[in-house]
């Protein structure tokens, strides 16, 4: 199991795509939650009231394993198919893309819808800053003070970050480590 995953910096990455007429807005965001998705997605279709098509794709999760592609009214799978195809290829999650289309008046065929959509999403990424981020596991444990210096020292070897800490007769402390390092924690915890 791999304790990093690819994702997106927080500022919004812009792409361009024009094909005879038609224009291609293209927008990247790092997304945590669903509902984030649905937020953003409603306000460019209310900001962009006016345009044809606004198609969109999001992949969630440190394992890949949530993902979504909707084509807003063009030829099914030519427009979300291949925004997520750009996330896919460059093996990112928690990223959504948002495709804004004004319609040219001259019809691309669905090959050129699919060229179109791809380009404008990966011109959105070229223009996003790719991130790692690392997969934690956080744990809160409770000790009496006279344990403090092991406990201390555990967090240390482990190189854990310590998330917060409360020092009184009990003790608590909330520890973040990789994902990989998970069951050694918990053991270590348990053996003082």
């Amino acid at each position: 199991m791999s304790d990093h995953y690819l994702t997106i910096g927080r500022e919004v990455g812009e792409g361009f795509y024009s094909e005879k007429r038609s224009k291609f807005l293209a927008f990247a965001h790092h997304v945590d939650t669903i509902e984030e998705v649905k937020t953003i997605v409603a306000g460019y279709r209310k900001r962009f009231f006016d345009a044809r098509h606004v198609c969109y794709a999001y992949m969630l999760g440190h394992d890949r394993s949530l993902f979504r592609a909707n084509d807003d009214g063009e030829p099914s799978s030519t427009a979300g198919k291949p925004i997520l195809g750009q996330i896919n290829s460059r093996g990112l999650t928690n990223v959504l893309i948002i495709v804004v289309r004004y319609y040219g008046g001259v019809n691309l065929g669905t090959g050129g819808l699919i060229v179109a959509y791809r380009a404008a999403a990966a011109d959105a990424l070229d223009h996003a800053q790719i991130e790692e981020r690392t997969i934690e596991f956080i744990l809160t444990h409770t000790f009496p003070y006279e344990e403090m210096n092991r406990v201390m020292n555990t967090a240390k070897e482990l190189a854990a970050r310590i998330v917060s800490q409360k020092f009184d007769n009990t003790c608590e402390i909330t520890l973040a480590v990789p994902q990989s390092k998970r069951e050694e924690l918990i053991n270590r915890l348990k053996s003082l």
